[in-house]
């Protein structure tokens, strides 16, 4: 199997598939950022699951004005759903495209507020390199007027504008419909030899407007679910406790980090059945080992250069 990934020169065509519930209070950031663009999109979904506050009344003001701006609407299932609600939405959106019709492929979410040149940058870092199958720039929180860092590894692209090459995305089988299906598709992309990264630099520095880990409860549920997540992927017990000590530091501190660590123990206790996939389980626990003993850079860089 090549490693190398089939590139089309010239072709920038990308569509941008959002799924979307109640977003009334951020959206209209996010569609003022894609309209800056300086490369903007050929084509725009946005799929409305079920929303009940002013989000379809927003989406029809900008879809009579947009020509490449295209709403489809879910039934309302009565709540917020994360994980795989949020894949199920994307589907939804994804069927609604002839994907042979584009180069590149985004899930976007509409909490974000992106800079001018940020899918045009991704875009050159991808026809630079075509071992790239997927990448993002980094997630800030605005507080107290300041910009603060949402931290996230750079061996992952990251959920919430997971730009992807259409050739990968389907070649790896497109998300699974459970948490953590944006950790899957990254390690999945890696098991081929490609490449999934993002880049802290200030051209790709987007606002995220909901807190990154955060659920329609509480803070300390996203935590947990992240635990979990973890577990269902494959995520070894002592990577798991390396990962949560490492950001003890982060708000809300240690109740964060402990909420995530019980995550992962309450899926081992409760005997939870984990991601159906022995050889990507093989190959996760064979990369996080490297880490744990190289570094995640070091780790990182022997994949690469062995999928060359």
């Amino acid at each position: 199997m090549s490693m190398m990934i089939e590139q089309r020169s010239g072709n920038r065509r990308y569509v941008l598939i959002s799924p979307c519930r109640n977003e009334a209070g951020y959206m209209r950031e996010t569609l003022g950022s894609v309209l800056a663009q300086t490369i903007p999109p050929a084509k725009w979904i946005i799929v409305d699951d079920g929303s009940t506050d002013r989000t379809p009344e927003i989406l029809a003001d900008y879809a009579s004005r947009l020509p490449f701006l295209q709403v489809v609407t879910r039934p309302d299932r009565g709540r917020r759903s994360v994980g795989p609600g949020v894949v199920d939405a994307f589907y939804t959106g994804y069927q609604a495209i002839d994907p042979s019709g584009y180069e590149y492929l985004c899930k976007l979410d509409l909490d974000l507020r992106l800079p001018p040149r940020y899918f045009e940058i991704l875009m050159d870092r991808m026809e630079a390199d075509p071992r790239i199958a997927t990448c993002s720039g980094k997630s800030y929180i605005e507080k107290d007027g300041q910009a603060v860092f949402e931290r996230h590894g750079d061996d992952m692209s990251l959920g919430m504008t997971k730009f992807y090459r259409i050739s990968s995305f389907q070649a790896i089988g497109g998300f699974v419909r459970e948490v953590m299906w944006d950790g899957i598709d990254c390690h999945k992309c890696r098991m081929r030899g490609w490449i999934a990264c993002s880049w802290d630099e200030p051209e790709l520095r987007f606002i995220h407007l909901r807190p990154m880990g955060s659920s329609q409860d509480s803070i300390l549920v996203g935590r947990m679910r992240h635990g979990y997540g973890q577990y269902f992927m494959g995520t070894g017990f002592i990577y798991m406790l390396a990962s949560v000590l490492s950001r003890i530091n982060q708000r809300p501190y240690l109740i964060g980090s402990l909420a995530t660590l019980w995550g992962w123990l309450k899926s081992w206790l409760q005997g939870k059945p984990r991601y159906d996939d022995r050889e990507f389980r093989n190959f996760l626990r064979e990369y996080q080992r490297k880490a744990l003993v190289l570094g995640k850079r070091r780790a990182l860089a022997e994949m690469a250069d062995a999928g060359r």
